[in-house]
C-alpha cells in the first residue's frame, strides 16, 4: 500500500515537470494569446486560491461549479452556498474587485443542480482617443451567470454540464473614431467529468473540464471584429492521505490549455501591412469550433500544484504554486491559505506572495481572497 502511494506521489511531479518542459520548449513565440472577458480565468474560490489555483479535483464544496461540475453529485452535504470576495490588482488599483456567489442542491444521492454568478468591477477608468485626448470616464463591469446539472454515471464517476451567460460592459455608449461601442454578450457551456476513488476519505480523484465553449463576443455592430472568449481544457489529478482519522493531506495537480488561437502580431510582418491585414481577417473569420483545434498550435499552457493539510475537518493549511508559459501570460507565483470550519460555517483565506521587483514586479502580488461557505446540510443535522 505504501509503495502504491509513493508511486502516485511521484507521478504528480513526473507529469507536472513533463508538461512544463514540453510547454517551455514550444514557447518559440513571445506573443501572448489574448481573449475577451479574461475575468473568467480568475480563480473565484479562496480555497483553491491558496493552492496555486488547483481546484479540479478538490473534494466537493459550494464552489465546485467553478472547477468541475461533476463533483456536485459526490458532495456529502445536500445543500451548500459559498461567497468569495477578491480585491484584484490591489497593488496598483484600489477599486477593482471580483465577487462570486455559488451553490448547489442535491436532488438525491446521485444527482444535483448548481448555480453561480461572478461579478467583476474594473473601477473608474479614464477613456482617451489615440492621441491621448480625454473622452470622459466610465465604470466598466462584467458578469457571468451559470446554471448546471451533475449526475453520477457509476459509483465512482460523475458528469456535469453547465450553461453560461456572459455580459461585458466595458465602454457602452462611448463613440471613438466614429464607432459607437456597446455592451457585449455571449453564451457558453461547460462539460466536465469527475472520478472519485476515495474510500473513507482517502484515495485518488481526477477530473477533466471543458469550459467556456461558446460564441464570440463583440462590442460594436461590426460582426467581423468579434473576439474569442477564454475556452479552456483542464485536467487534474489529486490524492488524499488519511492519518489516524483526524489528519488529512491532499496533493493536487491541475494542467490547463487555453483553446484560443494566437492573433497575428504586426511586429512579426516586417512592415507587410497587406499580409498582416489578410491574416487578421482570417483570424477573426474562422469559426469558434475550428479555433479550438487551431489553438493546439500555440503553447498557452498553465500548471497548478497545491497541497492541503486538514485537522479534524475543522482547520486547514494550504500552499501552492502556479506557473504558465509565456504565451499564456508568463505569470508564476506562490500562494498560501488557511481554512476554518465551525458547524455550518466555513471560512477560507488565501494570499498570493509577492514576486519580482520594479518593472518586473508581479502586479498580482499580495492578492487576497476571502471566502465564506455555508454548509446547509450541517445545519439541518443539528
Amino acid at each position: 500500500m505504501m509503495q502504491k502511494k509513493l508511486m502516485v506521489l511521484a507521478g504528480f511531479f513526473l507529469v507536472g515537470f513533463s508538461l512544463m518542459k514540453t510547454a517551455t520548449a514550444q514557447s518559440s513565440s513571445p506573443n501572448i494569446v489574448t481573449t475577451a472577458v479574461p475575468f473568467l480565468r480568475i480563480s473565484p474560490d479562496a480555497r483553491s486560491g491558496g493552492m496555486g489555483d488547483a481546484g479540479i479535483t478538490l473534494s466537493p464544496d459550494a464552489n465546485a461549479t467553478f472547477w468541475d461540475l461533476g463533483k456536485v453529485a459526490f458532495a456529502e452535504s445536500p445543500d451548500a452556498i459559498g461567497v468569495t470576495y477578491t480585491p484584484w490588482l490591489a497593488d496598483i488599483a484600489q477599486d477593482v474587485y471580483m465577487i462570486s456567489l455559488a451553490g448547489y442542491h442535491k436532488i438525491d444521492e446521485d444527482q444535483g443542480f448548481a448555480a453561480s454568478i461572478r461579478y467583476f468591477n474594473l473601477g473608474s477608468i479614464q477613456f482617451v482617443d489615440p492621441l491621448g485626448n480625454p473622452l470622459g470616464t466610465g465604470r466598466p463591469k462584467e458578469f457571468g451567470i451559470d446554471i448546471g446539472y451533475s449526475r453520477k454515471i457509476s459509483s465512482s464517476l460523475g458528469l456535469g454540464v453547465a450553461l453560461r451567460y456572459i455580459n461585458s460592459d466595458l465602454a457602452s455608449g462611448a463613440v471613438i473614431n466614429g464607432v459607437t461601442y456597446k455592451a457585449g454578450s455571449a453564451v457558453a457551456t461547460d462539460l466536465s467529468l469527475y472520478g472519485d476513488n476515495r474510500q473513507d476519505g482517502a484515495g485518488l480523484t481526477y477530473g477533466i473540464a471543458l469550459s467556456n465553449l461558446g460564441s464570440k463576443i463583440g462590442y460594436t455592430d461590426n460582426a467581423d471584429s468579434k473576439d474569442y472568449i477564454p475556452a479552456n481544457l483542464g485536467a487534474g489529478i489529486g490524492y488524499t492521505w488519511v492519518f489516524q482519522e483526524e489528519n488529512k493531506f491532499t496533493l493536487a495537480l491541475d494542467a490547463n490549455k487555453l483553446l484560443v488561437p494566437e492573433a497575428p502580431d504586426f511586429l512579426d510582418y516586417n512592415g507587410d501591412t497587406t499580409k498582416f491585414e489578410q491574416d487578421l481577417d482570417d483570424y477573426h473569420s474562422q469559426s469558434v469550433f475550428s479555433s479550438w483545434f487551431k489553438a493546439f498550435g500555440n503553447s498557452s499552457y498553465s500548471l497548478s500544484v497545491g497541497a492541503e493539510y486538514t485537522y479534524n475537518d475543522q482547520f486547514s493549511l494550504r500552499t501552492g504554486y502556479y506557473w504558465e508559459t509565456q504565451q499564456m501570460g508568463n505569470r508564476n507565483y506562490f500562494t498560501a491559505g488557511v481554512g476554518l470550519k465551525y458547524n455550518m460555517f466555513g471560512f477560507n483565506f488565501s494570499y498570493l506572495a509577492p514576486s519580482g521587483n520594479g518593472v518586473t514586479r508581479n502586479p498580482l502580488s499580495n492578492t487576497l481572497r476571502f471566502g465564506v461557505v455555508f454548509d446547509l446540510g450541517a445545519a439541518a443535522q443539528q
